[in-house]
């Protein structure tokens, strides 16, 4: 008998913990080449603002060693264009739709989380790694009184549950935790990407034409190990971890960890088929370990 996959975040039932990071799998369409979407336990959405936006100028990819560099500024059709032709094609692939959504001002995410509150999206992710521009363009999430503003403003414009993602770019990511918690956050997922930089040595310019960007994939994966282990012992909510998640080793890593459930983005780029290969992993993992839930594995960590 193969062991129990299913795991539940405030409310929301998952099939299994892997859900697609967003910004890293749109809204699932190429991917659907590969395999059925309703393999995955849920998809996050591309970020979604009030407006559409085309996003920064290019270059706004960069390699970089054991990951990538990204500046692509939220590129996305709006709000409206995702609840009429996106979100309904999703919500027939048999798996949990997150939508995540961004904004430059508290107003704007309220907004965009109340135009969702009418359609049957099962859950919103809260990206507040966006700056805000009516305070000097510093990120929501990097100070508790910003990022328990805009919590507190979109937990009033929606019933949905509320899952708020957290920037490391900070000096504490238990204040920062704790502070959405207390503000009407559900579910808390880390880590979002840590600002980085490349130069092309030839013309003496950043490769990216932003300058800097968001640093991704497996060379961030042992600081956001750190962090869902930090914030699992500060919380009472569930957490959702991510940051270079490329194996079901890395996958059950992170759940140990104190993740209920977890994200991979930037290892799909290299391999389209590793969210099938993750959920084959542990499945096979845990039955060989004789464990029957992987609910069990959760904050299963012993410190020494």
């Amino acid at each position: 008998m193969m062991p129990k996959m299913s795991v539940n975040l405030a409310g929301v039932s998952f099939k299994n913990p892997l859900i697609t990071a967003s910004g890293t799998f749109g809204y699932g369409r190429e991917y659907e080449n590969f395999f059925p979407l309703s393999t995955l336990g849920g998809i996050s959405t591309k970020g979604t603002t009030n407006e559409p936006r085309l996003g920064n100028a290019v270059p706004r990819i960069a390699e970089t060693p054991m990951g990538m560099l990204n500046s692509v500024g939220l590129e996305n059709p709006g709000i409206d264009f995702f609840i009429k032709h996106a979100l309904p094609w999703l919500l027939q692939k048999d798996t949990t739709i997150i939508a995540n959504i961004a904004g430059s001002t508290v107003d704007e995410y309220a907004e965009v989380a109340s135009k969702l509150d009418d359609t049957d999206v099962y859950m919103i992710e809260l990206n507040i790694s966006c700056p805000n521009v009516k305070q000097g363009g510093a990120a929501f999430g990097i100070s508790t009184k910003s990022a328990q503003m805009v919590v507190s403003a979109v937990r009033k414009s929606t019933k949905k549950p509320l899952m708020v993602k957290l920037s490391p770019n900070v000096t504490s990511i238990v204040e920062i935790a704790k502070a959405v918690e207390d503000a009407g956050a559900d579910v808390i997922s880390l880590i979002n990407t840590l600002l980085g930089m490349r130069i092309d040595i030839n013309n003496k310019r950043p490769i990216l034409k932003n300058n800097v960007g968001g640093l991704s994939g497996p060379a961030v994966f042992p600081i956001a190990i750190r962090m869902v282990y930090q914030v699992y012992k500060a919380v009472r909510i569930p957490i959702v971890g991510m940051g270079g998640i490329a194996s079901f080793e890395d996958a059950i890593e992170m759940m140990m960890a104190g993740a209920s459930a977890f994200q991979v983005g930037t290892a799909i780029f290299t391999d389209p088929y590793t969210p099938v290969n993750i959920i084959d992993g542990i499945k096979n993992w845990l039955f060989e370990k004789n464990i029957d839930d992987i609910n069990e594995i959760i904050g299963s960590v012993n410190e020494w």
